[in-house]
């Protein structure tokens, strides 16, 4: 399974997508991010945008790899996709975030509009409606967005497929370990807070119970919406070459 996870628009929740909903749930893949600066220390196999001919070549070697794209390089590596044709079929899915900012709704339009006319049908682009708002329905905050699809079938949207927004995210950046790692974490907190020397100590232990109790509760959602994104079905059904619809 190959998955580009794109949106033209910045601070959409991509690497977030890529790092913890889908790297662990997609066995043996890896995490390729196509950046025009790495600032990151992980594994993450680092790209610039134009560098598109080795990502190509690159991605016939590995039989799962998730490309996080970020906004800066999709310009570019749309037109290289333009250029080498066909090369949208290296992989199975287009994975879209987007959040309910109006520019970013127009943003994720535009992406789905590009996407669509390179030759990417709408069984293959897969919203993923990220940073939804408690007690409030995908369709009433996302009303832009589902409205031109509604008149535009160029993709598929599947509200169950989203994500709310958690203060988790920014509890672990910098950590490398995975949200499904936390969450299976048996350390008895309680029982070291009680033994803690100092107030710094206990402290310290206390926002690591907190860390696990959050990231418990946001493993079943990222579950949730990684089955509603049905990326099975892409290896059991139509090819990539199926007819896309018309922007």
């Amino acid at each position: 399974m190959k998955i580009a996870v794109i949106n033209f628009s910045g601070n959409v929740g991509k690497t977030t997508v890529s790092r913890h909903l889908l790297l662990p749930r997609i066995q043996g893949a890896e995490l390729i991010s196509v950046e025009s600066v790495n600032a990151d220390e992980g594994k993450t196999t680092a790209l610039r945008g134009g560098q598109f001919a080795e990502l190509q070549e690159y991605l016939q070697t590995v039989n799962s790899a998730i490309v996080d794209i970020g906004a800066s390089n999709v310009d570019q590596l749309l037109f290289l996709m333009q250029s080498y044709r066909g090369s949208h079929e290296d992989f199975d899915c287009f994975v879209v975030p987007t959040v309910p900012p109006l520019k970013q709704q127009q943003d994720t339009i535009a992406t789905l509009i590009d996407l669509s006319r390179l030759g990417v049908p709408p069984s293959r682009l897969k919203i993923l409606f990220n940073m939804t708002e408690p007690g409030r329905p995908v369709e009433q905050t996302f009303y832009l967005l589902l409205a031109y699809l509604a008149q535009h079938p160029i993709a598929v949207p599947n509200t169950a497929c989203s994500l709310g927004a958690n203060e988790i995210y920014g509890r672990i950046r910098g950590i490398k370990s995975d949200l499904g790692t936390l969450a299976r974490d048996t350390t008895d907190y309680k029982s070291l807070i009680a033994k803690a020397k100092d107030a710094t100590e206990k402290l310290a232990l206390a926002q690591k119970l907190a860390t696990r109790r959050l990231a418990s509760g946001v493993v079943l959602e990222l579950d949730a919406c990684f089955g509603a994104l049905d990326l099975h079905a892409l290896s059991a059904g139509a090819s990539p070459t199926e007819t896309s619809a018309e922007a």
